[in-house]
């Protein structure tokens, strides 16, 4: 099961330049900047390190990142081997985001952290975007049948994508992942009206419709599992 609640097919860091490639200051990270970005995304997804790999990493950040508006794509570690050992903590990084992925996807590591679904027709679980991406046809439905559904801050239900509504709202999260799944019918509907049967064919390998746990629920989670521990130590101390 993935740790992400919600995701994105495409960058996930700044690009950034490759060892070899020119350096483009202000538009551009330097390889270590990169690095650097590599394991500050797993930081924010939630992998944990220890006290001492904190205190590098903040090491790390005052020689990369001086200030807040500093320019990007002009900043490297002075020490070859202090790079060496970013470069290296940034792949054991990038190894834990690959646990990460959800069911059909990767991240990999271009000029950028990107999330990309696997094109494998024959896996257990066949990515929506990756038929929509094998198709490469204009689909109407597509953009709606690989939608997530989410609650926002009112109450109401939508489903889109991490920057856009495309159905909604809806007064249950249960209307809206109907909403999306109508869409998917129709998405093979039209792959087999193009011909791509083959394509239409994973409709029953495709994941279920991410449903992402608003913040209420995972806090009213997170306190009932505080009292559960709060009982358990109870118990023992008794």
């Amino acid at each position: 099961m993935t740790a992400l609640a919600r995701w994105h097919v495409g960058p996930w860091t700044t690009r950034g330049t490759r060892p070899g490639e020119t350096p483009v200051p202000g538009r551009r990270r330097t390889t270590d900047e990169l690095n650097f970005d590599v394991v500050g995304l797993a930081r924010i997804l939630g992998r944990r390190l220890s006290g001492q790999d904190e205190l590098q990493v903040r090491l790390w950040q005052n020689e990369l990142r001086p200030t807040h508006t500093r320019l990007c794509g002009v900043h490297t570690l002075a020490d070859a081997d202090n790079a060496d050992q970013l470069h290296q903590t940034a792949q054991e990084a990038l190894a834990w985001l690959r646990e990460q992925a959800p069911a059909g996807y990767e991240f990999v590591v271009t000029d950028a952290v990107e999330l990309r679904p696997l094109l494998d027709l024959s896996a257990d679980v066949v990515a929506v975007d990756a038929v929509v991406q094998l198709a490469d046809l204009p689909l109407p439905a597509a953009r709606l049948a690989t939608a997530h559904v989410r609650r926002n801050a009112a109450g109401d239900w939508y489903a889109g994508d991490a920057v856009c509504n495309w159905s909604g709202p809806h007064a249950t999260s249960d209307e809206a992942v109907a909403a999306v799944q109508a869409a998917r019918s129709e998405l093979a509907d039209q792959l087999r009206a193009a011909g791509r049967a083959d394509l239409a064919d994973t409709a029953a390998r495709w994941p279920e419709v991410p449903v992402e746990q608003d913040l209420l629920d995972r806090a009213a989670s997170a306190a009932r599992c505080l009292r559960r521990n709060a009982s358990s130590a109870s118990t023992t101390s008794s």
